[in-house]
């Protein structure tokens, strides 16, 4: 006899005004059970599982048939007011993004509190005591000071942290867990992965946990379904899906991500894999010996010399100004042609260092030569001179385009000022044909930012980059936001890109399998400072530091 599911979601379909975008969908959760929910954005995981919650946007959201069926009650028909002794106590949710799921001026503890004000009988000095206990329970250090501190004062992962014990206060019967890893280093990620299965196991409760990443449900999940364009297209155990998937959206979603194992000329996407046109063409060692035997017989594009950059902060009047060392004596040489990954959690002083080469944010000590010429003590007009040759593509497309400006006039805007061409009419032209380099329609000239999709509008800031044609190109978290294909669709760009226009990467990125995919050489970063510098396949196969053995260590492998 089949167990009695603890959730029932019957023939469900989700409009946004007339646009049908869950398309009549059927799945049971099982009491002390982890399901998985993957796919891409906009295959419909999240707004199908706000519906559990009844969060589904008021006014321009509506569901249009089905049911959603817990203990006996069908949510799809409940009010607002019902919603709220359940929300919080019966069903509870993790998001993406702690930050925004945080009150910045309510204190950590006060915030957990307010759910216990809420659902149960207790006191103030009893909530007290049982959000320190929530606190020890989701191994935040020194509960103490985590209750007293504000979001921003606590780490990305002890803000996770915060978001899950609110989210189990009420010994919820279901957790929905919406990303609650994507924006976390991904040591941090194995952490609450193994944190959500310890408390799973403790309390019994059944969750919902959606992510994009396979391999990553692969470590957690009993079950998984998966979502595209609104539709479930595979549902089974999770062994037996990653497996033996039977879809050919399952299999591009495990392919789409870069191999540890072996490196491939050209990633596939999830087009190839509906267009059955998948390539397999593998990059030899042999190959990759040659490459490197050309790149580094000539003299370095760039050396960085016992670089640091150290900050200073004043925490009162009379008190000494403690010192910071973000970037602590970091020496290495990148070659015309080469890709050098730079990887490390966050706070190491990756970005740091990327910001002190590009010039944004000034070394404190150390040579930065760029073609045998020390940048760091160039004049103003030399510096907007050289800001022509060294470029960044930026982790957040939108934030990095201006919305008022319709992408056509951005990818001239920096022709203009480093005046290339002789007239505007020259520069649409140029820009025409880096629009279609980078795989957009012309047609896209007139339009603006918010027209477009994340992989799109990265696409558009990797247009605006090339568009002065530089020499050196800094890519600072430029996929870590994207879905795994279109992810895969930006890297398999850089990679043309470079070899048609003899580009030089420094590829910033906490995640060590994209960086290794792309690197010739990898360097990790640890507290400022070089962990290790080597051949990106030589530190993967025979890592010598211990840090660098966690990190590789963390990768989500699939099964």
């Amino acid at each position: 006899m089949n167990p009695k599911p603890i959730l029932s979601v019957k023939n469900l379909s989700i409009s946004f005004g007339n646009n049908e975008v869950i398309h009549n969908i059927s799945y049971n959760l099982f009491k002390n059970e982890i399901l998985g929910i993957v796919g891409e954005s906009g295959s419909g995981k999240s707004v199908s599982s706000l519906s559990i919650l009844g969060l589904l946007p008021k006014g321009v959201s509506k569901i249009t048939s089905g049911s959603i069926m817990f203990n006996n009650t069908d949510l799809t028909r409940l009010s607002s007011k019902a919603f709220q002794t359940i929300r919080g106590n019966k069903t509870a949710m993790i998001f993406q993004e702690p930050m925004s799921s945080l009150n910045p001026s309510i204190s950590c503890g006060k915030q957990v509190q307010e759910i216990l004000f809420q659902h149960t009988n207790l006191s103030k000095s009893e909530t007290k005591s049982e959000v320190i206990s929530l606190f020890e329970k989701v191994k935040l250090p020194d509960p103490n000071r985590v209750f007293k501190s504000y979001p921003h004062e606590i780490s990305g992962g002890q803000k996770q942290r915060v978001i899950i014990a609110m989210a189990i206060a009420c010994k919820p019967d279901i957790l929905i867990a919406d990303e609650p890893t994507t924006a976390l280093d991904v040591t941090v990620q194995k952490e609450i992965i193994k944190l959500l299965k310890t408390l799973q196991k403790e309390t019994k409760m059944s969750v919902i946990f959606i992510t994009h990443d396979l391999a990553l449900i692969s470590e957690i999940a009993d079950r998984v379904l998966v979502m595209y364009q609104g539709n479930i297209v595979e549902e089974g155990d999770v062994y037996s899906t990653f497996n033996n998937p039977k879809h050919n959206y399952t299999k591009a979603l495990i392919n789409s991500r870069p191999s540890l194992d072996t490196r491939l000329k050209v990633l596939p996407t999830i087009q190839d894999y509906l267009d059955d046109s998948i390539s397999g063409e593998i990059v030899t060692e042999e190959q990759r010996k040659l490459q490197h035997k050309k790149l580094y017989n000539k003299p370095p594009l760039l050396e960085v010399i016992n670089v640091e950059k150290t900050y200073f902060s004043k925490s009162g009047w009379l008190k000494k100004p403690t010192v910071f060392k973000a970037v602590n004596n970091i020496s290495f040489k990148l070659y015309e042609g080469e890709t050098l990954g730079l990887v490390g959690e966050s706070g190491c002083g990756k970005s740091t260092l990327g910001n002190a080469i590009l010039q944004l944010d000034k070394a404190t000590a150390g040579q930065i030569m760029y073609k045998g010429v020390d940048i760091t003590k160039l004049s103003k007009y030399e510096l907007k001179k050289l800001r022509k040759d060294i470029q960044i593509i930026f982790q957040d497309p939108y934030s990095s385009l201006n919305p008022r400006i319709p992408v056509g006039e951005a990818i001239m805007e920096p022709m203009r000022i480093h005046k290339l061409f002789n007239s505007d009419k020259e520069r649409k032209v140029k820009a025409l044909e880096i629009l279609r380099s980078v795989g957009l329609s012309e047609d896209y000239f007139n339009r603006y930012p918010h027209e477009f999709s994340g992989g799109q509008r990265q696409r558009i800031g990797i247009a605006r980059t090339i568009a002065l044609q530089p020499k050196l190109i800094v890519c600072d978290e430029s996929v870590s936001a994207l879905d795994i294909s279109v992810q895969a669709q930006v890297l398999n760009l850089l990679n043309k890109l470079k070899e048609t226009f003899g580009f030089t990467y420094i590829f910033i990125s906490h995640d060590l399998a994209v960086v290794k995919y792309m690197s010739d050489q990898l360097l990790v970063m640890n507290q400022g400072k070089v962990e290790e510098l080597d051949d990106a396949d030589v530190i993967y196969n025979s890592p010598k530091k211990d840090y660098t053995k966690k990190l590789i260590h963390a990768i989500p492998k699939g099964l």
